[in-house]
């Protein structure tokens, strides 16, 4: 069998489990998690909200996952459940984490790595307990691990090719990378700084200087054109650069009105870090000190600087956010250190063969083949292997921690009997059950049968109502043209019901709150109260729906 084939064997054998995966999760036990279902309704805003546009993608996230699900969203009217379920988002996140896995085993396949190797890491990657979560539920984090392996698969190529293809494909990875998450900018600047360096110790002297500068432009000049791109479109759209740092929507905003990171010292927020890499690799320093000394003595240093400036920047970035309070304790903050696992396991046996060229380089040197396969190649075989082996348990246990995987544990919720009483199971079924009320609430504005524009609401929240109408039409939100001025005089525009959530936490930034202080407790003398919905959710607001009775007097509160 080609290699081809091996690839795409192994792509389709992963993918159809993560798929099976993400649909009984999505479809079955409607198990959401917040992000991934915000970005469904922002494809849903773009081709089906009662003013469709392009600029609907939204700003306060990089806009590729929400590209990638627009043409199966364009599906919706002939398949509901792809939006109203998130199944686009399922679809989504389980192509690119086996694409992510096919990368890892092709970074072996392009070294020779002994089968045994192979098959035991790509497994161990492959089944790790939170790369399965994550390729099933529809989160940025299954397209950023495709993007960074792709680069890294192709930066250990190119430290022996030299071939400018190699670069060049490394470059387009990082790209699409940081148009996936903003922090791929510190693994553009990672591989920056590891083709400085390589281009710099191979060059004449002579044209030293141009050779890094051109070699550097071609790996970086992808993202900052992305970065450039988008903060320019974001700019030109909304009058902001950057709307993840300064809009009242942005994470800046957002971990103020939670109350914080979590951590009160960085000493603090450093001990949860590293308890968090350790969940999710325990043995990886032992392994990377091993690979690093053998590598060291055989001087073959530069293809392990790969994942480890690339991805170890990612991983020192989340680090340092963390412990000036400027994210959140989240373990999937941490889950690059898997992928990164696994290419140093990799690294950890010589090579058996040249990597694969189109066209070496001027500098290009084949690393030397090891035929044989003595006792030191066993043994730093079995090293790689332990290590990525025994990260499958140790996550699978970290996961059920409430304090260090906050969002995860409640996987093992979903098989708990209902009239349990164990309070940590309550707590994850509360977990599993989020945005079912948003559920309930978008059934029962659909039964209404209301014309367009019926419904006012912020997506503060009120995305997981939207995403999950099967007639999105008849709300007016946010990236609607004309939002300000109907959610400053509703009644004139025809609104006949108001979403409504506590004045208090997330809810200060809600647009509705803003212009009418008082909706949620009153109805601000402009509506009357018709339901009260109690969240069976975690860390979600209460609901109230008020039907509009006339048009309240102007103040300074009016939204601008």
């Amino acid at each position: 069998m080609t290699a081809r084939r091996q690839a795409i064997g192994l792509f389709l054998v992963i993918w159809l489990l993560y798929l099976v995966i993400g649909v009984w999760l999505a479809a079955d036990v409607r198990w959401y998690f917040g992000d991934s279902l915000s970005r469904v309704q922002s494809a849903q805003s773009v081709l089906f909200s009662r003013d469709p546009h392009l600029s609907a993608i939204g700003f306060i996230f990089t806009p590729l996952t929400v590209i990638v699900q627009l043409p199966l969203t364009a599906l919706t009217p002939i398949f509901p459940a792809i939006t109203t379920s998130a199944l686009s988002a399922a679809v989504m996140s389980s192509v690119f984490m086996a694409g992510s896995v096919v990368q890892i085993a092709g970074i072996a396949r392009d070294r020779g790595v002994a089968p045994w190797i192979t098959i035991a890491v790509t497994a161990s990657y492959a089944l790790n307990p939170m790369i399965v979560l994550y390729a099933a539920n529809g989160m940025s984090e299954a397209p950023y691990l495709f993007f960074l392996t792709w680069c890294g698969r192709r930066l250990i190529r190119w430290i022996d090719t030299d071939d400018v293809h190699d670069l060049v494909a490394a470059g387009i990875a990082l790209g699409f990378a940081y148009l996936t998450r903003y922090d791929g900018a510190a693994a553009a600047l990672g591989a920056g700084i590891v083709v400085a360096l390589v281009t710099f110790r191979r060059s004449d002297t002579t044209d030293r200087m141009m050779r890094v500068i051109l070699d550097v432009a071609i790996v970086a000049l992808p993202a900052f054109v992305a970065f450039i791109g988008w903060a320019f479109t974001s700019w030109l759209i909304t009058g902001d650069l950057f709307a993840q740092l300064s809009s009242a929507y942005g994470n800046a905003a957002i971990l103020e009105q939670s109350g914080g990171s979590g951590s009160s010292t960085p000493w603090q927020a450093l001990r949860f870090s590293t308890t968090e890499l350790l969940i999710l690799a325990p043995l990886f320093p032992l392994l990377l000190a091993v690979v690093a000394i053998v590598r060291y003595r055989r001087q073959r240093f530069y293809p392990l600087l790969v994942p480890l400036v690339i991805i170890g920047l990612v991983l020192g970035f989340q680090v340092y956010s963390y412990s000036q309070g400027s994210t959140f304790a989240f373990l999937r903050f941490y889950l690059t250190v898997v992928p990164l696992a696994a290419v140093v396991a990799l690294l950890a046996v010589p090579a058996r063969r040249a990597n694969p060229t189109r066209r070496p380089g001027a500098h290009a040197s084949a690393p030397r083949i090891v035929v044989r396969r003595g006792a030191g190649y066993l043994a730093l075989g079995m090293c790689a292997v332990i290590t990525m082996a025994i990260a499958v348990p140790s996550t699978a246990v970290g996961m059920g921690s409430p304090t260090y995987a906050p969002q995860e544990f409640a996987v093992y919720s979903l098989g708990a009997h209902e009239d349990s009483v164990n309070q940590e199971v309550l707590d994850g079924q509360r977990v599993i059950r989020s945005f079912q009320t948003e559920r309930s609430i978008a059934q029962y504005l659909d039964d209404l049968d209301l014309p367009d524009g019926s419904v006012l609401c912020d997506t503060v929240y009120g995305f997981a109502v939207v995403a999950q109408s099967q007639n999105p039409k008849q709300f007016v939100i946010p990236s609607d043209q004309d939002f300000t001025e109907i959610v400053n005089d509703p009644a004139a525009h025809g609104v006949r019901y108001m979403l409504s959530v506590p004045r208090s936490g997330r809810g200060e930034s809600d647009a509705l709150n803003v212009r009418f202080p008082t909706l949620y407790e009153n109805g601000a003398q402009v509506g009357v109260l018709v339901l009260e919905a109690r969240n069976v959710g975690a860390d979600l607001p209460d609901w109230r729906i008020y039907r509009v009775t006339g048009s309240g007097t102007l103040t300074s509160n009016g939204v601008s």
